[in-house]
């Protein structure tokens, strides 16, 4: 299998409802290739999903009714054109390899004549087209739109479009591993490579120095830790806990982390990373709805299953997978997780729920209505010098990030956080 056959693979798996990251990991695993082979298959297939939308309306003004096509040959012309349109790959290349792989012969004049004009008319047909509106499907455009205008909404759909640069929490001082990493502290205190090489070879990564975090992703753990009385060694649950940055933070807060999480096998590998950090946490493989704790807790991290719609400049399959029913669909786990979490605060303690999604229905609606129906907590507002004064914090006094905010230093993920304390 060669690059371009694993894209192909994957794209089909990613379009037919299986996440990004699984069907990465099963066409890497039968595959076996090259790193700079598989590092062109996953921009080819990153690209394809990033620019979905500007491809299906390039195709189609090639071919009449691209939808009727065979599955294979209509994924093989989507990578054929995101190469094309936007990848710069010689126009030979691209075609032959496209030809080559349609199985079906009738159709190999077709994939032919589509890419070749997209050769010749391409630069100009990308140059007409509305990126932001065409890549951003209509349920998530309404509701941008909806919540934050169009303006901010097309601000949003331009961070999707680019590769997001990679965020690191730091154990330490942040100031002295940017020197070494040739990273830039951000005001929230994360550090930012905008170009880096494997992860795994960076300075600091053997000696556990730092984890992968989004920049937006470290604030809710960090407002939990700024509203208790001391972190060092109070009991905190990390609810959700994979893939393990939260719990990273409150561990090298000094605080006692109780780790849980559902997946057996992420799970695992939040422990792989806390090895590696040198960090002790108490992992637990439990479903936080039906987990009984051993004792009440000082604190506790809620990062419930969503949407995900705020990373969608990392997981660009996301738009793809769901709909405007999704978050109703999650609304009740959201909900029994939140009153699972609040039975397992002390009085006086600091609950954060967290999601990495864009839809209020998930953040301000779910935090108000645990409002209505837990009259023991009240809402701790965030105050903006808890968040480097950055515009981030809601009338409410709820965390809201969208992909925009400091876009200056290439954007962050869409996050909502919202504060309880338990009333004693």
């Amino acid at each position: 299998m060669d690059a371009r056959s694993l894209a192909l693979s994957v794209l089909a798996a990613t379009l037919d409802g299986e996440s990004l990251d699984t069907a990465f990991a099963a066409g890497d695993r039968r595959a076996k290739l090259e790193p700079r082979d598989r590092a062109f298959a996953h921009l080819l297939v990153l690209t394809g999903l990033r620019r979905l939308g500007q491809i299906e309306d390039a195709i189609g003004r090639c071919v009449e009714k691209p939808n009727q096509l065979p599955a294979r040959e209509r994924n093989i012309l989507r990578l054929g054109a995101a190469q094309l349109l936007f990848l710069g790959t010689a126009p030979h290349a691209a075609v032959n390899s496209a030809v080559n792989g349609t199985r079906d012969a009738r159709l190999k004049g077709l994939v032919n004549a589509v890419l070749r004009r997209l050769s010749r008319e391409g630069a100009a047909i990308v140059a007409a087209q509305d990126s932001a509106r065409l890549n951003t499907p209509d349920w998530l455009w309404r509701q941008l739109v909806a919540e934050v205008g169009e303006a901010r909404a097309r601000a949003v759909a331009e961070v999707h479009l680019h590769e997001p640069p990679l965020d690191l929490s730091v154990a330490g001082n942040a100031a002295d591993w940017a020197v070494q990493l040739g990273a830039v502290v951000l005001p929230t205190g994360s550090l930012r490579l905008i170009s880096h090489g494997a992860v795994d070879g960076l300075p600091g990564f053997a000696e556990g120095a730092w984890w992968v975090q989004d920049a937006a992703a470290a604030l809710p753990a960090r407002l939990l830790l700024h509203a208790l009385p001391g972190a060092q060694g109070a009991l905190v649950a990390d609810l959700c806990a994979a893939p393990g940055g939260k719990t990273a933070q409150l561990a090298a807060a000094g605080a006692r982390v109780s780790a849980v999480d559902r997946d057996d096998t992420r799970l695992a590998r939040v422990g792989e990373n806390l090895r590696r950090l040198r960090l002790p946490a108490t992992l637990i493989a439990a479903d936080a709805r039906q987990w009984q704790a051993p004792h009440l807790f000082d604190a506790v991290l809620l990062d419930a299953p969503c949407t995900a719609t705020g990373t969608i400049r990392r997981n660009p399959d996301v738009p793809w997978h769901k709909d405007a029913k999704s978050a109703l669909d999650l609304a009740p786990v959201q909900e029994a997780l939140l009153a699972a979490a609040a039975r397992m605060l002390r009085p006086g303690g600091v609950l954060v729920y967290c999601v990495c999604s864009l839809d209020p229905r998930e953040g301000r609606e779910r935090a108000e209505a645990f409002l209505a129906a837990h009259p023991a907590f009240q809402r701790l507002p965030i105050a903006y010098d808890e968040v480097a004064n950055l515009d981030v914090v809601s009338a409410e006094g709820d965390l809201r990030t969208y992909p925009y905010h400091l876009a200056e230093q290439a954007g962050m993920d869409g996050f909502f956080a919202a504060r309880f304390k338990r009333l004693a």
